[in-house]
Parts: structure tokens; C-alpha cells; sequence
């Protein structure tokens, strides 16, 4: 019997949120990689699964996976599950993921819950096209890097963060951003379920008052596409024209080219363009 990979997302929270698919499949496994087999147990107990499990986390994800695809080359069909939600979502999984597809055996991913999407669609905020990054990396000069690149992202951004840092990447986020609007969601799913719809500043105004409890996931509003083209037309017009216009020439395009693209760099007439490089 040719062996599988069931990628089986769990509940985040409520134990009702799984599917009957991820039981069933749960139960007829041959083996259960889970991220914590001490948490995970309490969701088997619930559900009187007695599958054996084997721990599969980021510390051990590389050589794990390594056994874990012999094991699946044998014949073994093993489920894969992370402490909530699903896995290779800001996760381990992904690695057991690959290391299956480079190594032919199938996979199949039995959808279910996600703390990102959960909170995006209960955010208010535009859901159509959403930047994903998770935890914000905790090395500073990385931190600072992706700060960096949101500070330009038009699309919602979804955050996770902990209760212990969360002031300080609201005040990262503001100093960074400004003030923009912000969904600040708590223990999705959970007795203690909370959505607070406000704005950095009345985030960081509010979690000041009252300590931060729970996990977070912080979705926020993109930047203004309009506003990113008025600061790339303010940058283009702090560099001469006659520079502007060489980097186009210098690629080979031809004069009448090359002053449609600076006018469309600039946000003027390529009239004026021309006038202007012809009058220097």
C-alpha cells in the first residue's frame, strides 16, 4: 500500500471547529506527527482517538522529516497536525511537506481552521488581497527589514503577535506607518473571543490601560495606492530630469519612450517633459 501525508488542520480554539474528515482521518492513520504530543493528546482524548503520535517540531523538522518519509515509503499513511490551526501556516509542516513532493509520495491537505483567515474575515477591513507574515522576526536587523517593506504594502497586512510584545510592535507599527485602521483580534474561537476595531494609536492608547491577555492576531490596513503613487512621483521629482531621462536611454529605449516614461514616473504631461528636456 503506497503511503500519504494528510495535512489535518485543528481547532484553534473551539474543539467543535473540526471537521468529521480530520477525525475520521485521525483515527485511521497509521501514525499522527504532532507539534506538541502533550497538547495534542488532550484533542485525541476529547475525541477517543488512540493513534500513537510521534513529535514533529521545528527543532527536529529536517532529520523528522527524514523519518518520517521512510516510514511513508514503507506504506505507513501518516496525519500531520500542529498545536492549532493548520499546519504549514506560520509552522514546521512545510519541511514535511516538501521533503514528501521531492520524494513522490502524495499529499493531501484536509482544510479547516486558520487563526490569519479566521480574523481577516471578521476584521472589516478589505479581505480580497491580504500580505500574510505571521510572527514578525524577532532578529532586529530582519525586524527592521520587513517593517521596511510593509511600510509600502497596499494589501491588508495580517500579524501574529503575543501578549508580551504586543505594545511594543504597536508602537513599531506606528512610528513606522502612522495611523491606520487596525482589527486587533484575541483568542479567536475561544470563550474569551475578542475584536477590537480602532486604529493603532487607539490600540496602543487601549492595551495601555489594560494588559495585554491571550494570543493576537492583528490585521491591518494596507497602504493607500494613491498615496504610494504621490511618494514615488515626490521621489522621481527629486532627481533631474536630465538624470531621469539618461537611466531610460541608457536601456535603450528611443527619446519619445523614454519621456512617456519619465512623465508617467513623474505624474506630469509629456509635454512638459519634452519642453523642458529640449530647453536645457
Amino acid at each position: 500500500m503506497e503511503g500519504k501525508l494528510y495535512v489535518c488542520a485543528t481547532p484553534i480554539g473551539n474543539l467543535e471547529d473540526i471537521t468529521f474528515r480530520v477525525v475520521r482521518t485521525l483515527e485511521e492513520a497509521d501514525l499522527i506527527a504532532a507539534e506538541d504530543t502533550r497538547h495534542s493528546i488532550k484533542l485525541l482524548n476529547h475525541f477517543s482517538i488512540k493513534t500513537p503520535m510521534t513529535s514533529y517540531h521545528e527543532y527536529n523538522k529536517v532529520d523528522k522529516a527524514h523519518y518520517l518519509v521512510e516510514k511513508m515509503k514503507e506504506g505507513q499513511q501518516i496525519a500531520l497536525i500542529t498545536d492549532a490551526g493548520t499546519p504549514g501556516i506560520s509552522d514546521p509542516g512545510e519541511e514535511l511537506v516538501r521533503q514528501c513532493l521531492e520524494a513522490g509520495i502524495p499529499v493531501t491537505s484536509l482544510p479547516g481552521p486558520a487563526a490569519c483567515i479566521t480574523a481577516l474575515t471578521m476584521s472589516g477591513l478589505p479581505t480580497r488581497r491580504f500580505a500574510f507574515e505571521a510572527f514578525l522576526p524577532s532578529d532586529k536587523k530582519e525586524r527592521e527589514q520587513v517593517l521596511s517593506e510593509l511600510k509600502k504594502e497596499t494589501r491588508t497586512i495580517v500579524l501574529y503577535e503575543a501578549p508580551h510584545r504586543l505594545l511594543r510592535t504597536l508602537e513599531e507599527l506606528s512610528d513606522l506607518l502612522g495611523d491606520r485602521r487596525l482589527s486587533v483580534c484575541r483568542e479567536l474561537t475561544k470563550k474569551y473571543e475578542t475584536v477590537l476595531c480602532t486604529t493603532i494609536s487607539g490600540a496602543l492608547s487601549y492595551f495601555k490601560a489594560e494588559e495585554p491577555k491571550g494570543e493576537f492576531v492583528l490585521v491591518l490596513d494596507g497602504k493607500k495606492a494613491e498615496e504610494l503613487i504621490k511618494e514615488k512621483e515626490k521621489e522621481w521629482k527629486e532627481i533631474p530630469l536630465e538624470e531621469h531621462m539618461e537611466r531610460y536611454l541608457s536601456q535603450g529605449l528611443d527619446r519619445k519612450e523614454a519621456m512617456r516614461q519619465v512623465a508617467r514616473d513623474r505624474g506630469v504631461s509629456r509635454r512638459s517633459v519634452y519642453q523642458e528636456w529640449m530647453g536645457k
